[in-house]
């Protein structure tokens, strides 16, 4: 399969490189021309356990991005949108516009939730899924991603696509056959397996997003507020005592809004902490360099959540403020 992989992060770097070294055709689409012109030039740098590995990519600026330029018909491709929700501007989803035609597989990596909802209605034509990955990737520069922790990616709709029966300007949608989409489904899972990604398909989309959603509520904002890798987190009784807080207060509420399962979650929220051990999460990263942060998707939409369900969220309320205190950046 040929992937189209929007955004030079450090999630889209890794999946980019690991795809290209299993052989399949990557592009890497950027928001600034110097990263697509190292990419092209030096390809994609990967780092895992002190081993250092080249992959050769296509890469070109966001803004060159043409509908005529792609060949957007070709069933075996995939857009793999790999940006934050901070950068799921409606000028980008314009410009993903251009990347997929009928069916194509698109795929949404963002944290928190909002950003389904966002594709499907810009790409009624488009096998759009959401996915979310407990990979762990950092990236040093503009061009090197280290692999700095093994996980999945468990991709699926979290809306459904055959709920979709015309685009937004009335006109019906023709959808591929069931059993032709389950062709490529396979065939997508086929194509991480052969790269030694592990993943899978999920019918409970949206518990998954909640789960994901429950584990950065509780690490993004802490580690931002207190400027430690994700491993240091839980070392200090202090900073573990208002995690687990977090964490009672987060579960409540995804648990009134649907989330469900017996696994413990609090213990995989540890888990986490130790398996991505040496990570700077994304929030510290945001607020390090001055970026906007995601913590008005991440910790702000447990606080909606919470008001449609008439509960309290006090402690996702004041990390929304604090983050945004040390945030540049106005929200």
């Amino acid at each position: 399969m040929r992937f189209d992989i929007v955004g030079g992060g450090a999630i889209g770097l890794l999946y980019g490189a690991r795809l290209a070294l299993a052989g399949h055709p990557i592009t890497i689409w950027t928001r600034t021309v110097e990263q697509a012109e190292k990419l092209a030039d030096d390809g994609i740098e990967l780092v895992r356990e002190g081993t250092i590995t080249i992959a050769d990519v296509e890469a070109f600026p966001l803004k060159n991005c043409s509908r005529s330029a792609r060949q957007i018909d070709d069933p075996d491709r995939v857009v793999l949108v790999a940006v934050k929700q901070t950068q799921l501007t409606d000028a980008l989803i314009k410009q993903i516009t251009l990347l997929a035609g009928q069916d194509t597989i698109v795929i949404g990596l963002q944290n928190g939730i909002g950003h389904a909802e966002k594709l499907y209605e810009a790409l009624p034509h488009a096998d759009v899924m959401t996915a979310v990955t407990t990979e762990g990737a950092l990236r040093h520069g503009p061009r090197t991603v280290e692999h700095t922790g093994t996980g999945l990616i468990a991709i699926g709709e979290a809306i459904a696509n055959e709920g979709r029966k015309s685009a937004s300007n009335g006109e019906p949608i023709e959808r591929m056959k069931p059993s032709e989409q389950e062709i490529r489904h396979k065939m997508l899972l086929d194509a991480f397996s052969k790269a030694g990604i592990t993943a899978e398909l999920s019918n409970e989309m949206n518990n998954r997003i909640f789960q994901k959603l429950l584990v950065n509520a509780v690490i993004n904002p802490l580690t931002a507020l207190f400027d430690v890798r994700n491993g240091e987190l839980p070392k200090q009784a202090r900073r573990a005592a208002l995690m687990r807080a977090l964490y009672e207060e987060t579960h409540q509420v995804l648990a009134a809004a649907g989330m469900h399962g017996d696994e413990d979650r609090w213990q995989q929220v540890l888990q986490v902490c130790e398996r991505t051990a040496g990570n700077i999460s994304s929030m510290l990263a945001d607020v390090q360099a001055g970026r906007q942060t995601e913590i008005d998707w991440i910790n702000g939409s447990i606080c909606r959540i919470a008001a449609q369900y008439g509960l309290e969220a006090p402690l996702n309320a004041s990390m929304v403020q604090l983050v945004r205190a040390m945030n540049n950046t106005v929200h």
